[in-house]
This record gives structure tokens, sequence and C-alpha cells, in this order.
């Protein structure tokens, strides 16, 4: 009987929702806010516009709104690797544009096939990453001056390679199909249950594995809570779009993609090495990881899927511009992956805050559109949310410094 009652875990899983409801606000006192403040910054941002504008929750302008964030989503999580490592990148924007520039060039200009254009365009990327890397580790300049250098170099790329015509239009339809199509509802369906399905086996193997293995876990109640409150959105979400005109393929890509670098930085040996490092760069050299080679790889991967974006931004407006990866794609990419939790002071948070924050941006700008108000009133308002999460990160960071010293 003893044993049973000091052992940690047994005694989260026999606590059941009470066990679950106290390691809940440890955590909140401990800073550890996760996803939180912007799940519910969220859900005000939707009631205000729904309140505002009844379009808003149509389920033809939730499907826009998909569309819409995408490509910016798909930034945002090669971002989310950088800011891990308490870096930045500059040039993202930039890189995607000239990625997409590239892809228009070899399929419209060259005639080369689809999968030859993409390809060269997300390697495109990779050189990019890699030389800017290197640079970055090797010379020992902050990535902000390289990125910096990068973000006017590749502008200047792009305006180079479209020529004096300074657009291009994209007829392929392999290409277009990357964010323009559009699953019928059984395949919506179909996409959606196996999603669901795949999440609560892959949820309660590794708690078992976990409890397995000795380590510590939270209460089943917990597992199980999350697992029901995630298939519910999943569910819902489908619903909605099969209503408008199906499940959006770039919405598929954008969350497979998440899904694999969420897999990569919680559950391989290369992902914890991330985080070591954002920890701190010194200690984990000290502790035998390969500081230099992990922050190229990771500037590498981060310009490969900001390739990838630009790609998938050229697929959806069907065109490539000499100002295609300008404006305002950079900060919002930034912005996105910040709102949605990731800390700007590295080592800390996940990369489905690329998903979360590109919501929160993406929504912001959608129902601006609809109450038709100015863009100067759409930037100062992002520019608020954006100052509210970082002041969140500073005080969580604040608490959990305390709880340290506590």
């Amino acid at each position: 009987m003893s044993t049973m009652i000091d052992d940690p875990r047994l005694l989260a899983e026999q606590e059941g929702l009470g066990g679950a409801w106290a390691g809940f606000r440890r955590r909140v006192g401990q800073g550890e806010l996760g996803a939180l403040p912007v799940i519910i910054g969220l859900v005000v941002i939707w009631a205000i516009f729904a309140l505002a504008n009844p379009s808003f929750l149509k389920p033809e302008n939730l499907s826009n709104l998909v569309l819409q964030i995408a490509s910016i989503g798909t930034i945002s999580a090669g971002l989310v690797l950088v800011l891990l490592l308490g870096e930045i990148d500059l040039s993202a924007g930039a890189v995607s544009g000239l990625a997409g520039g590239m892809v228009a060039v070899l399929s419209v200009k060259w005639g080369l096939p689809a999968p030859v254009a993409i390809g060269a365009g997300i390697l495109t990327g990779t050189a990019i990453g890699l030389l800017q890397g290197s640079w970055i580790t090797s010379l020992r300049i902050p990535s902000f001056v390289v990125s910096l250098a990068g973000f006017l170099a590749w502008q200047g790329a792009l305006i180079y390679i479209l020529g004096t015509t300074g657009a291009i239009n994209i007829n392929d339809q392999t290409i277009l199909g990357l964010a323009n199509t559009f699953f019928p509802d059984t395949q919506g369906w179909l996409i959606g249950i196996v999603f669901v399905v795949i999440l609560a086996v892959v949820s309660i193997w590794g708690r078992q594995r976990r409890a397995a293995a000795g380590l510590a876990v939270g209460p089943a109640t917990t597992t199980y809570l999350r697992v029901a409150i995630i298939s519910a959105v999943v569910l819902a979400a489908t619903a909605v779009l099969t209503q408008a005109r199906g499940v959006p393929s770039s919405l598929i890509i954008l969350v497979g993609l998440i899904v694999v670098l969420d897999a990569l930085l919680r559950r391989t040996r290369f992902g914890r090495h991330v985080y070591a490092i954002g920890g701190g760069a010194e200690a984990a050299r000290r502790a035998g990881i390969r500081v230099t080679a992990t922050r190229v790889a990771i500037y590498a991967m981060c310009s490969s899927i900001a390739a990838f974006g630009g790609i998938m931004a050229a697929s959806r407006l069907r065109a490539v511009y000499q100002a295609s990866g300008g404006g305002d794609i950079l900060l919002n990419s930034i912005a996105a992956a910040v709102i949605g939790g990731v800390s700007l002071f590295g080592g800390r948070g996940t990369v489905w805050a690329a998903l979360l924050g590109a919501l929160v941006i993406g929504s912001i700008a959608n129902g601006m559109a609809l109450l038709s108000l100015e863009p100067s009133v759409q930037y100062m308002i992002t520019g608020g949310v954006l100052l509210a999460a970082v002041t969140i990160d500073a005080i969580a960071r604040r608490g959990r410094q305390a709880s340290g010293r506590a």
C-alpha cells in the first residue's frame, strides 16, 4: 500500500479529474500556460467578428480563411524551428517569393514538369538556408544581420529571374492543385476520422510507453480529455468545410507538415538537441551536442519550408509577381509563431504554434475585410495582439524563473 501511495505516477492516475485539475493549476502557477492564452484569444476574436458580421462563421468564409492562412502557416512552421534556437530569420518571406518565382519560370518559360519545378524551388530554399546558416555559425555574425542581408538579396533575385514581364501566370494543373484542390464529402470525412483515430492511438500508446519506462506521466484523464477535445475540433472543422467546397488540400498539407515537424522535435534526438541549444548553447555544447551542425541544419530546414510556403502561395494566387514574398508576409509569419506560443528567448514552444498563430492573424485580417475596415486598423490590432503575446511570454518566463528559485 505504501508503495502505491508513494508512486507519484500511480497517485496521479488515482486522482482522476481532481488530479488533472491540480496539475493544470500547478502548471499555470509555474508559468506553463501552453496554448491556453491563444485559444482563449482566438475564441474571443471569433465571437467579436461573429457578432459584428454573422457571415464570419459561415462555412464559405471559414473555407476562405483556411486557404488564406495556408502559406503563412507553412512559413511560420519553419520559423518556429529557428525561434526555438533563440535565433531569427528575416529572409524567410523573400525566400518564399524567390522559390515561387523559380517554380513559375521553370514551369512556364522552360516547360519543365511540375515535380521538377517544385523540387528545384524547394532545393533553392535549402541552398539558401545552408549558405546563411554556415555564414552565421562559421563567422559568428548575428542571424539578424545575415538574414536581413538575405531579405534584400533574395528580393532582388526574384525581380531578376522574373525579367521584364514582372509577373508570370501559372497554368500547370499539378502546381495549381497544391492549394486549389477540394476533397469531396466522403473523402473529407474519411481524412478527418483517420486523423482522429491516429491521434488517439499515438496519444494513448505514447503514455503507456512512458509509464512502462518509469517516466512521469500525467493523469490518464488528462490524456483522454485532450484527445476528446482535439477530436471534436477536427470533426467540427470537417463538418463545416464539407458544407462549403470540401476539405482543402492546403489544410491537409499544412497539418501534415506540422505533424511531421512536431514528431521530429518531440520524439527524436535531433529535436531534443534543438530545445537544448535554445535553452543554452554553451551548456548544450558541453553536453556533447553538435551545436554548429544543428544550427545549420535548422536554417536549411527553415528556408526549405519557407520555399514550399512560397510555392503554396503561388499555387493559390495562380501567379508570381515581383512583390511575391514581400509586404507583410514575413512579419505575419513571425507574429504567428510568437502569438501561437513560441518563446522569443528560445527553447520553449511547439510547432503547432504556427497553426494557432496563423489562425489568429488570418482571423483578424478576414474579419477586418468583412467589416470593410481600413488596413491601418488591421495593422494596429495585429500589433496589439503581438505585443500581448510577447508580454504573456515574458510574464510566464518570469513565473518559471521564480518557481525555479523557489
